[in-house]
C-alpha cells in the first residue's frame, strides 16, 4: 500500500527550478531513501512533504488524502514526523523532557488539567513518562535521561531527535541527513536503530549522503539530480545505473581524488 504519493511535484524560486515534476510512491513498511548531489532538490522535497513549503505544482498524498500545503503541526497529528539536518533540541531541558515535549501533539489532557493535577492528567503524565523512557531505551539513551540536552555529544543528539520524533507516534518518519557528522561506529548503530524503528511499525523516508548507510538499509531509492528524478529502484539497481554513477556516485569518487 502506498503511504506517500508524490505526483509531479515542482518548485520554482524565481528563475530557479528546484524540483521539476518529481513523482514516486513510498510503500508502507519501507525504508525509502532520497539521494542526489548537493543542489539536487532533496531538502526542498522534504520541506514540501513535511508542510514547511508549498509546491509550485503537483501534489503530495498521505494514505490517499491530499496533504499539499497542510501545515507541519497538522501533519504531525496526522502521523508524519520529521527530523532536521541541524538538530533542533530544547537545549535547557533534559533528555527525558525533550521526548515528553514531543508527545504534546498526541496527548489529550490540556494545560489547565495538568496544572490542576486532575486525576486523568496525572495518569496521562505517568503513562507519557513510561513511554518516553521506553523510547530512550529503544534509541540507547536511557542512561542520559536526566542529562541536559545541551550536554549531549553530536551523535547522541541525533538519537534524541529521533526519539522525540517517535514520541509523536508517527506512521511516517522523515529523517533529514541522520548520519551527518557521525563516525563509523555511530553510523552502524544508526542503521540498527532504523531497522528497529521500521520493525516497530513506522515507514521511514531518509535523505542521506552516506552511501554505505543508504545501500545497507534501503528497500527503495529515488535519485534526484538538478531537481529531476533520474532513477528509482532497489539498491542493487541504483548502484549499477549509469546516470546515477555519473550524477552522484561519480561525483563523489572525483571529489575524493
Amino acid at each position: 500500500m502506498s503511504v506517500l504519493a508524490i505526483r509531479q511535484v515542482t518548485r520554482t524560486f524565481g528563475g530557479l527550478t528546484a524540483l521539476d515534476g518529481v513523482s514516486f510512491d513510498v510503500h508502507e513498511g519501507e525504508i525509502f531513501s532520497v539521494i542526489g548531489p548537493n543542489g539536487a532538490g532533496k531538502s526542498t522535497l522534504f520541506n514540501i512533504v513535511s508542510g514547511f513549503d508549498r509546491p509550485t505544482g503537483g501534489s503530495v498524498a498521505y494514505q490517499g488524502r491530499d496533504i499539499t500545503g497542510v501545515r507541519p503541526h497538522a501533519l504531525v497529528r496526522a502521523g508524519i514526523a520529521r527530523t532536521f539536518q541541524n538538530t533542533q533540541l530544547f537545549e535547557e531541558l533534559t533528555v527525558l523532557d525533550n521526548v515528553l515535549v514531543g508527545m504534546f501533539p498526541v496527548t489529550r489532557a490540556g494545560m489547565v488539567s495538568a496544572a490542576l493535577r486532575l486525576p486523568h492528567a496525572l495518569r496521562e503524565q505517568r503513562l507519557a513518562t513510561e513511554e518516553a523512557q521506553r523510547l530512550l531505551r529503544m534509541v540507547g539513551l536511557e542512561e542520559f535521561a536526566s542529562t541536559p540536552a545541551a550536554d549531549l555529544p553530536h551523535g547522541l543528539r541525533r538519537l534524541l531527535e529521533i526519539a522525540r520524533a517517535l514520541a509523536t507516534r508517527p506512521r511516517v518518519m522523515l529523517l533529514d541527513e541522520p548520519a551527518a557528522g557521525l563516525d563509523s561506529a555511530e553510523t552502524r548503530e544508526l542503521a540498527s536503530l532504523l531497522y528497529r524503528v521500521r520493525d516497530s511499525g513506522a515507514t521511514i523516508v531518509v535523505v542521506e549522503h552516506d552511501m554505505g548507510l543508504v545501500m545497507e538499509v534501503s528497500d527503495s531509492i529515488v535519485v534526484l539530480d538538478r531537481g529531476r528524478k533520474i532513477a528509482e529502484g532497489p539498491p542493487m539497481l541504483i548502484q549499477k545505473d549509469p546516470a546515477v554513477i555519473e550524477a552522484y556516485l561519480g561525483e563523489e569518487a572525483s571529489d575524493d581524488d
